[in-house]
């Protein structure tokens, strides 16, 4: 029987975590609005291409790289809460099904508007961080995947103490925790709605970037949305704790099921061992391991 190689265990499980920090950081993108709104925002990946593509797009113009993320910053600012006035304002108190459609309706639009702007060719990302590995106590460990997931995990440290310690972080939980006790003591609702989408499109610019710059910069991009679904299924549609805790789970089981069980399954298994867990949490705890649930048993 061969030994166990407990370097390489470790080495695939340090890969895992930090592409599951990179999923965490997609999920709070949807964890934002839904906690606000209760709007599943399926555009979330479509405006994570366009602020890729965008920044991309005005650097092969010759823009300066800090101007050029200046400029795609405000765009995205603008856009979210663009997105907010026109789209999802009208449909307050809508059904949800309502709000989720139009959502992913609104997913195609952006994704047009893309194509209409910049066009429909690939591009190369390059953000100064080599994806070569380096060698830490026998571990190889990713340059690019390292310097990823601390930009991702900042975000998410900043992210956090601002809900928890700001003025405006804790208005933000006020009307997520009830919209019309916020309502009630004065509290703005539509100004709050448009400032978080505001903050979900700075998650999208930086988001985008980093998985950018790791894949190419196509319209295959907007799919990473896909891969932040098990991860809110896990840890909750309205928790951002949740959204971390999940995004390391999917990302080191998926890495971890590939290596070691993947043969048995004939390869592959990377793609979707993450819904087949997803599925198992939705049969046995439906809100996830942090999301508030609905219904409390007598």
């Amino acid at each position: 029987m061969e030994s166990f190689d407990y370097l390489f265990f470790l080495e695939v499980l340090t890969g895992g975590l930090l592409s599951g920090v990179m999923y965490s950081f997609v999920a709070i993108g949807f964890v934002l609005i839904y906690k606000t709104s209760g709007v599943l925002n399926f555009a979330q990946g479509a405006l994570l291409l366009f602020a890729a593509l965008t920044f991309v797009s005005l650097v092969e113009r010759g823009v300066p790289f800090y101007l050029a993320l200046a400029l795609t910053f405000a765009i995205m600012v603008l856009l979210g809460i663009g997105i907010e006035r026109a789209v999802l304002r009208p449909l307050v108190n809508k059904p949800p099904i309502t709000l989720f459609m139009a959502t992913l309706g609104l997913s195609y639009i952006i994704e047009g508007a893309a194509q209409l702007l910049w066009g429909t060719q690939v591009h190369a990302l390059e953000l100064g961080i080599e994806d070569v590995p380096f060698e830490f106590y026998g571990v190889f460990i990713s340059q690019f995947d390292l310097f990823a997931s601390a930009v991702a995990a900042l975000m998410v440290i900043g992210l956090t103490l601002f809900f928890r310690y700001t003025r405006v972080g804790l208005t933000f939980r006020a009307v997520a925790d009830d919209q019309f006790a916020a309502l009630a003591v004065g509290l703005r609702l539509p100004r709050i709605w448009a400032t978080v989408w505001a903050t979900s499109g700075l998650v999208a610019l930086v988001a985008g970037l980093l998985w950018g710059a790791r894949s190419g910069v196509q319209f295959s991009l907007s799919l990473v949305v896909l891969k932040a679904l098990p991860v809110l299924v896990l840890g909750g549609f309205d928790s951002i704790a949740g959204a971390i805790i999940g995004g390391l789970l999917i990302g080191a089981s998926e890495k971890l099921a590939e290596v070691y069980i993947g043969e048995y399954f004939g390869g592959g298994i990377e793609g979707w061992f993450a819904y087949a867990i997803a599925l198992v949490f939705l049969l046995i705890r439906p809100s996830g391991l942090f999301g508030q649930k609905l219904v409390e048993r007598v």
